[in-house]
């Protein structure tokens, strides 16, 4: 960003950008200048709980993992959460790395609205074909369950990644939004679960019930993404990121190139203007040939040659974004989510009590969900304590939580890991840390990348 120009000893004007500082938005001095115009105001919070609602979608996995009791029920002698689990987590990791890859191809409203359509479908066809009419025998039915996870891992997945990325644009506040709606989405589940349970005996209608629910949180999720897709605010956003990736393209011919000069770091830039009036274009001078040019001659910092495929371009993004996210913040984030997945919710779930009975794996989910919310929204507060060397510290500790919920599962012959109040415990510690730990650095992350990276950080 050209921000002054100066003259050296040879007559030629040198472009020198100001220090780039950040503001309290998290954006560079270019994006607070764009246009001398101030950032639309959020009025009422309305961008920010719009998407705290698209962290809520998230809930079409929960949706399956929160009516484990009918799941047990249906299908006795199988882990059955335990596989909707794997599943979710081998498809839901191959889809990360594909979105990756295909970012630039589909355009991020294509993505969000994929992933929408996917869930909303998979869910109708799974309370109405699966739940409400018993299509298939138990053989049958336990396939098309786990195919049905499969593909909602395949829509959440894109939909989730596409709303960091859109959110990444925005100011910080923003992306924990949808991790409070992720966290949210948990602790609505179980209680929507809680409530069904309780007021409908019946274990198949109490389900319809849910899903019911859920297809309709979909569907309001939906409306609030398009209500404030097109505001002002997220216009104005996006307008400075479009700008960000915008540069000038210098592609020199054989009549015309760089000379080399005492300073390795420029080249030479004339801007000339071809006989139409109305048109123009950049050519490189040689001072040697030209010592007396009429036009404005300048030093140029970068030179970038378009090339022809676009992968080159995304490497070097990539380059970029893993010299400015520190070590750290991705051990830590690979540390929790390690050990939030090798435990949550398979294992928690087949946590079993005498008393509780049907409601224990319920209660034990509804916990680390409650926990998990109230650990995001504490994430922000404490954000200048957790530095990459602390984060990483305390996700390494909190590996330890593995061998004791792996304790709770052991014959009741002993008390010490068996009692309920001991897996409660665990359960919300593992929730709270996971909220802790693991937003932290994706809402760290988008502010140490250059503005035109953001979304694909």
């Amino acid at each position: 960003m050209v921000e002054e120009v100066t003259q050296d000893a040879h007559g030629y004007s040198k472009l020198v950008g100001r220090e780039r500082k950040r503001q309290s938005d998290g954006f560079s001095s270019s994006r607070a200048a764009f246009g001398n115009i101030s950032p639309p105001l959020d009025a009422y919070n309305i961008i920010y709980v719009a998407f705290v609602f698209g962290g809520i979608d998230t809930l079409t996995i929960f949706s399956f993992i929160m009516a484990m009791d009918y799941f047990k029920a249906r299908y006795p002698s199988s882990p059955v959460v335990f596989d909707m689990s794997l599943i979710y987590i081998v498809v839901a990791f191959l889809t990360v790395l594909a979105n990756t890859l295909l970012v630039e191809t589909f355009s991020l409203n294509a993505r969000i609205n994929f992933g929408y359509i996917m869930s909303f479908l998979t869910l109708v066809f799974v309370v109405v074909c699966e739940i409400w009419w018993e299509a298939w025998g138990t053989v049958t039915s336990y396939t098309v369950n786990l195919a049905a996870v499969a593909v909602v891992a395949v829509g959440c997945t894109i939909q989730q990644s596409s709303f960091y990325g859109y959110t990444s644009m925005l100011p910080p506040q923003y992306t924990q939004a949808v991790m409070v709606g992720e966290s949210a989405s948990g602790v609505f589940t179980s209680l929507v679960r809680l409530i069904t349970k309780f007021i409908i005996n019946e274990l198949r209608g109490s389900t319809v019930y849910f899903f019911v629910v859920s297809v309709s949180t979909v569907l309001t999720c939906f409306a609030m993404y398009h209500l404030i897709r097109r505001s002002d605010f997220i216009q104005f956003y996006m307008a400075l990121c479009e700008r960000a990736k915008t540069r000038i393209t210098l592609e020199p011919t054989e009549d015309a190139g760089l000379i080399e000069t005492n300073d390795s770091q420029y080249g030479i830039l004339k801007i000339q203007t071809s006989p139409p009036p109305t048109s123009s274009q950049l050519s490189f001078a040689n001072p040697a040939y030209e010592p007396s040019a009429p036009v404005p001659t300048y030093k140029v910092e970068d030179v970038v040659v378009r090339g022809r495929h676009s992968i080159s371009t995304n490497r070097v993004g990539l380059s970029s974004i893993r010299s400015a996210v520190k070590a750290g913040g991705i051990a830590s984030s690979l540390g929790v989510y390690f050990g939030t997945l090798s435990i949550y919710p398979g294992v928690v779930s087949e946590i079993e009590s005498c008393t509780l009975k049907s409601w224990m794996p319920i209660i034990m989910i509804s916990l680390f969900n409650i926990s998990d919310l109230l650990g995001k929204t504490l994430a922000s507060s404490s954000a200048r304590f957790w530095t990459g060397k602390r984060l990483v510290k305390y996700s390494v500790m909190r590996l330890f939580l593995i061998p004791l919920v792996l304790m709770c599962l052991v014959p009741r012959k002993s008390f010490n890991f068996t009692a309920e109040i001991t897996a409660f415990l665990y359960s919300i510690i593992l929730g709270l840390t996971n909220g802790i730990l693991g937003s932290l650095p994706m809402i760290q992350a988008p502010s140490k990348v250059d503005d035109r990276h953001r979304e694909l950080t």
